[in-house]
């Protein structure tokens, strides 16, 4: 896994709480989250992992991240992006 980066995120909750993120807060600027491209759970039976959401997301601006959400302690996370250009 690449370095986690700490973020704030505002949610859309709806039959859960932080159910998707609608925006998160990064380097002092705000990225507004267009679409979730791609979401997925982490879960580790031998609990070496925490769990976690994972959601691929495209920006207004048309970049893409991926986001962590570390269940247990409702922490979020920008999986440190190596090269964020748009994809063709």
């Amino acid at each position: 896994m690449k370095e986690l980066i700490s973020i704030k995120t505002e949610c859309y909750s709806g039959y859960k709480a932080d159910e998707y993120p609608k925006c998160f807060m990064w380097q002092g600027v705000r990225y507004e989250v267009q679409e979730i491209l791609d979401r997925w759970y982490q879960w580790d039976a031998e609990q070496k992992h925490p769990v976690s959401d994972y959601f691929k997301v495209k920006t207004a601006s048309g970049k893409q991240y991926i986001l962590k959400h570390e269940l247990q302690h409702d922490r979020w996370y920008l999986c440190h992006p190596e090269d964020n250009r748009p994809k063709e």
